[in-house]
């Protein structure tokens, strides 16, 4: 975990996975902490970067002070940690509040998603009454009292009949929170809604709900859809309120099947063009594709357009292989053909985060299967790049 200063106040947050890898950013629930992704990331992690963070006086994060908070102040906080990632463009996945962040990013930032997946969510969750009278009683009974209240609400039947100490173990989470900040986000559920400010957005956008779920029932999630010029929504059976908690497999499963890259009809219309540049600047870092378009020329323009859509569209977009598995196979080729291209390579293995030793098993089978002058080449080039020590 590391902390960055977000306009005065410490921020808790990971920020896990190769930094070629597209970034997918994960918002938790009300109550809760990034923790509730754990048993999803691992299955993220070979094909895509990850970030979560606690939202304020959740988790490890510093709590609120002053004035009130509003959606555009959580969306403000998700991009400056996308900023110390270092991208432009993301993939956004969030729950419960988490989901009422991703809307904010569609609703003024649409421009920065590759995706949007909002789980358990709505445009309006509850009404003002309810959420203005939890924060009342937070304030007054403090939330390890409220906890006890709050948390069966989070989970379906069957989550507590497999996992016995599932509500213990989140009443504590949740009861070592700030009172204020909660209160404050429970004020900002009741006053702060997204009807009317969706459409049109042109954001690639998944819903999920589960079938179980009581803060944000199926219909919630229905009519959320409506607002969203009617993204596709799928609800999990026997599931409640935190699929990533009590599904993490089929959450996972479907999440994948999301951030995956839409190749379209590929065998009648081939790749977007735009899908092999932002994966191009993804692997080989912005700065050497913006050298590459400016020193093109009217000679090599189109040759240039064409591995862009070829090499980076139709092979490194598509998901089949991960990033890591094609940055050996394209430096084990390009070291037994002896190509220019593989300082580029070494540099992008360097990158992905191949190991010393991935490295030397890619070159030790060029040298069994393509001769020993090409390998002993190869290591000779990775040492001047700064490979081994």
């Amino acid at each position: 975990m590391a902390f960055h200063t977000i306009n005065g106040r410490s921020v808790a947050y990971r920020l896990l996975g190769a930094e070629v890898n597209p970034l997918v950013v994960l918002a938790h629930p009300l109550g809760m902490s990034q923790a509730v992704w754990d048993d999803v990331i691992p299955a993220l992690l070979p094909r895509y970067r990850v970030l979560t963070w606690d939202l304020p006086g959740h988790g490890a994060s510093q709590a609120v002070s002053g004035a009130k908070i509003t959606p555009a102040d959580l969306a403000a906080e998700a991009l400056a940690l996308v900023e110390l990632a270092g991208v432009q463009r993301f993939h956004f996945a969030g729950t419960s509040i988490g989901g009422v962040v991703g809307q904010q990013l569609i609703a003024e930032h649409s421009d920065r998603l590759l995706s949007a997946t909002l789980t358990n969510t709505g445009a309006v969750i509850g009404n003002p009454d309810l959420w203005n009278t939890r924060a009342g009683r937070v304030r007054q009974e403090g939330l390890a009292a409220m906890s006890q209240e709050i948390v069966p609400r989070w989970f379906a039947p069957a989550a507590f009949e497999a996992s016995p100490a599932l509500k213990a173990g989140w009443c504590t989470q949740m009861g070592r929170g700030d009172d204020e900040s909660y209160a404050q986000l429970c004020e900002m559920l009741g006053r702060d809604t997204f009807t009317g400010k969706l459409s049109n957005k042109n954001a690639k956008v998944q819903l999920f709900g589960g079938s179980e779920d009581m803060a944000t029932p199926p219909a919630t999630l229905e009519a959320l859809s409506a607002e969203l010029d009617g993204a596709p929504l799928e609800i999990f059976d026997g599931v409640g309120h935190v699929p990533a908690v009590e599904a993490p497999g089929l959450f996972a499963e479907k999440l994948l099947a999301v951030l995956a890259a839409d190749l379209g009809d590929v065998a009648n219309h081939g790749v977007a063009y735009a899908t092999g540049l932002e994966t191009r600047k993804q692997v080989l870092g912005e700065e050497h594709v913006a050298r590459s378009t400016a020193n093109a020329n009217s000679l090599d323009a189109p040759f240039q357009q064409m591995i862009t859509r070829l090499a980076w569209g139709e092979l490194w977009s598509n998901d089949d292989l991960t990033r890591r598995e094609r940055s050996m196979i394209t430096t084990g080729i390009l070291a037994a053909l002896g190509r220019e291209e593989l300082t580029l390579h070494l540099k992008t293995a360097k990158r992905i985060g191949l190991t010393e030793a991935e490295l030397r098993q890619v070159l030790m089978h060029v040298a069994i299967y393509s001769g020993v002058p090409a390998a002993n080449h190869a290591f000779a080039l990775a040492k001047e790049l700064g490979w081994g020590e």
